[in-house]
């Protein structure tokens, strides 16, 4: 990936803050009674730990998904597009290192606006985007085929400002498309220098295995979360291979995570249930990687305040049980 000379200091983040920031944090009370942890320094999301992405690629754990600053992350502009620019620039400033998002989200409009945010990027900051899937009024689905992919793979370097892309994943397997002739062209586009790692999206682990014949691959998107654990097998692949495992929806993406035991571990952690569930991911394996999204500044500051919780033995088991 091509670095500006002034790229270490954009957003107002020098390297050495951004690879080096303090952990703090403080609480909040909320009108309805309930706390939750807010940050109090640009350092929250250092306190999630590190994992190498293909080995080579250092990030804090625990990312940003992109998703929802493009109008909920389907269509159209954001609501307030002076916030959504707010949001990604202080999510570098809390430590965030990778940054997930994909073509189809806006569509465009998720990737025009983190080039507009944060470009020319901070060294040490990771762009994941993704390619492979359409949206649209009854329309849309996976289109793997080969030069489909290519064109994607321009498109997204154009939009991002980038000679290269440090994470490209197939945002979907497409049934119409033998796996070989869609991983085919990702690779020749990764051979040719314009991606560094390849990832996947919503696959099994007998996918996952198929497609390293084809291409080394860094990462896997799947749906996870405390209270969707279809993917567990794939998580458990990823475990054993070192390979970075990125739950998308990881607070339930709208769907309440609400429980009797989310509740207690809440109130004994003077947390939100949705931080204690980003905190449940994090300690669940060392290869998870939270991507939560947001289009809001305070809600961020919550979700990267929750890298720092650690529950304890007996609250894990009582989430794990359900």
């Amino acid at each position: 990936m091509k670095r500006d000379a002034n790229a270490e200091r954009t957003c107002g983040v020098t390297r050495r803050r951004f690879v080096g920031l303090t952990i703090g944090g403080s609480a909040a009370v909320l009108a309805g009674g309930s706390t939750i942890l807010r940050a109090a320094t640009a350092a929250s999301a250092e306190a999630s730990s590190t994992f190498k992405i293909g080995g080579d690629l250092p990030i804090n754990r625990l990312g940003f998904g992109a998703s929802r600053i493009a109008r909920g992350g389907v269509s159209g502009q954001p609501k307030d597009r002076d916030e959504a620019i707010r949001v990604l620039k202080r999510a570098v400033e809390l430590g965030v290192s990778l940054i997930d998002t994909a073509d189809v989200y806006g569509p465009e409009t998720s990737e025009l606006l983190i080039a507009e945010a944060l470009h020319p990027y901070p060294k040490g900051l990771v762009i994941a985007t993704k390619g492979g899937l359409t949206w649209g009024p009854g329309q849309g689905g996976p289109n793997g085929r080969p030069e489909y992919l290519k064109q994607c793979v321009d498109q997204s370097l154009k939009r991002l400002r980038l000679e290269r892309i440090d994470l490209y994943q197939l945002h979907r397997v497409d049934p119409k498309v033998p796996m070989e002739d869609s991983l085919g062209a990702i690779k020749e586009m990764r051979d040719a220098g314009k991606i560094r790692h390849v990832g996947l999206s919503e696959v099994e682990p007998e996918e996952i295995a198929r497609a390293r014949k084809i291409v080394p691959i860094a990462t896997v998107q799947n749906q996870y979360n405390v209270a969707n654990r279809k993917w567990e097998n794939a998580l458990k692949y990823c475990e054993k291979e070192n390979l970075g495992f990125m739950p998308w929806s990881p607070v339930g993406g709208g769907r309440s995570l609400k429980s009797e035991a989310m509740e207690a571990v809440a109130k004994e952690q003077n947390a939100s249930v949705y931080q204690v569930a980003i905190a449940w991911l994090l300690q669940r394996s060392p290869v998870m990687l939270p991507i939560p999204g947001t289009s809001s500044v305070a809600h961020l500051e919550e979700n990267v305040a929750a890298a720092k919780l650690k529950l304890t033995q007996g609250q894990i088991k009582a989430l794990d049980a359900g």
